[in-house]
């Protein structure tokens, strides 16, 4: 019985070190993400905001 035991045992673990297969592995390039280079384009959404916060600052 003991020597059964340990049969399976070890059939078990030779079974699972076999699994998987020879394909390469796919590796997908990673994607790069540019920022803008335009120093202007960060400023202009603050800026007009500002703008039109003193024209209502203004009015009043």
């Amino acid at each position: 019985m003991k020597k059964l035991v340990i049969a399976a045992a070890l059939v078990a673990a030779a079974s699972a070190a076999s699994a998987g297969n020879l394909a390469e592995p796919i590796v997908e390039a990673p994607v790069i993400i540019e920022e803008a280079t335009g120093s202007s384009s960060g400023m202009l959404l603050p800026l007009l905001l500002l703008v039109i916060v003193a024209a209502a600052a203004a009015g009043n």
